[in-house]
């Protein structure tokens, strides 16, 4: 617990701080009334820039705490930019990246673009990810999930893993998009114990861990602002197929459908509500199984643990922002979030289908430019708990 809380504590204590405070006040030195003028200076500087269209471009190097990786530090860029200045009809595209190295003897890279061109006639977004890491392996369903225990023997392994999937959208009308989806994936497994090298699907797909798809997309989006909604609405369908045609090593079918929905009540109050079902069917390796629990939607279990063919959740979240001195909704504040999700397979197993699992957590924003957010959340599940450290909003 000591470096959740420690995670949290530094946050605060470098949220903190927005106003100047009088020098009439207790402990507030001269010195300490200029740093914080030289705060404020930079952080209008960097607003102006925001304003005019300019890039902006900020690093950012801090400790992180998730269950798969155990407690890390962190080094990252985020770059927001205006493929065109001048664009007054488009928003600033979005470009976070990071590297890290955990505890356990983890790497991770990841980055995620959002990006909009052409008067937001085109948008072009990608999810970036490499993986080489501990991880653990409970099998296929539920019941694989609940029983065994985490130990040397049942779970452990090793695993390789790297996702290139970029996504490109041309709006033919009013909020309505159209879409291409490119899906390049690796999953491969080492260093097994005893119970993952004898699992069947383990054996079935670790020999076959390329995947290369295409994917169509429809989309209806009226969000303000995609990584840091405030109000608006999300309807996201979309069916991937990997196939041997497309260089696969494994002939499968994706079907995906989002739908996110957020309110502005004013005065810094934003309540958003998020379904998601992903559904699967065909050669579907154990690294593409649909999986319930990860930092960016489900959070509060093992990314991984929770995999079956199919997969559906609901989550609710009320996110807040403490007022500025002006009486405006500030940099920073609170978030809290209820939702519960299953997993099935393709059969009819009534022991092994939609047992619902129960999620809720709460978390902390910071806002370190508009629009691009730290973010940590702890989430609570069905005998499970975890932390989480990253950029933007969850979803």
């Amino acid at each position: 617990m000591g470096h959740r809380f420690f995670v949290f504590v530094l946050v605060l204590l470098f949220s903190s701080g927005v106003g100047i405070s009088s020098s009439q006040e207790i402990g507030v030195t001269p010195d300490k009334v200029e740093r914080q003028l030289k705060k404020e200076k930079k952080k209008e500087k960097r607003e102006q820039k925001m304003k005019s269209g300019k890039p902006v471009l900020i690093p950012v190097l801090a400790p992180g705490y998730t269950p798969e990786l155990g407690f890390l530090g962190l080094a990252g860029l985020m770059l927001s930019f205006k493929t065109k200045p001048s664009d007054t009809l488009i928003q600033r595209s979005s470009f976070p990246m990071a590297v890290s190295y955990s505890t356990k003897g983890a790497i991770v890279f990841n980055s995620f673009l959002k990006s909009y061109w052409l008067k937001d006639k085109l948008r072009i977004n990608g999810e970036f990810w490499f993986k080489n890491m501990p991880d653990n392996y409970w099998g296929i369903g539920y019941n694989n999930a609940i029983t065994p225990p985490v130990s040397d023997k049942t779970t452990t392994y090793k695993r390789k893993w790297w996702w290139i999937n970029p996504s490109f959208f041309w709006q033919f009308k009013k909020n309505y998009f159209l879409g291409i989806n490119i899906d390049l994936n690796y999953t491969e497994g080492y260093d097994e114990s005893e119970d993952v090298a004898g699992d069947p699907v383990y054996q079935k797909y670790n020999d076959r861990p390329f995947n290369s798809g295409i994917g169509a997309i429809f989309r209806y989006d009226t969000r303000d602002i995609p990584v840091d909604t405030h109000v608006g609405l999300l309807v996201d369908l979309r069916a991937s197929f990997y196939s041997n045609y497309l260089g696969s090593m494994n002939d499968y079918r994706v079907y995906q459908v989002e739908y996110k929905q957020f309110t502005d009540f004013g005065q810094g109050h934003v309540l958003g509500w998020y379904f998601k079902g992903r559904f699967s069917s065909g050669e579907v390796p154990y690294g593409e199984m649909s999986q319930l629990g990860s930092p960016f939607d489900f959070r509060g279990y093992i990314w991984g643990r929770f995999r079956d063919n199919n997969m559906m959740f609901f989550l609710s979240e009320y996110r807040y922002r403490f007022k500025n001195k002006r009486g405006d909704p500030g940099r920073h504040g609170p978030v809290v979030w209820v939702g519960t999700g299953t997993i099935f397979s393709n059969d009819a197993d009534p022991e092994n289908n939609f047992k619902f699992l129960p999620d809720y957590g709460l978390g902390y924003r910071f806002e370190i430019a508009p629009g691009l957010n730290i973010r940590m959340d702890y989430g609570i599940g069905k005998d499970t708990s975890a932390f989480y450290f990253n950029f933007n909003q969850a979803f």
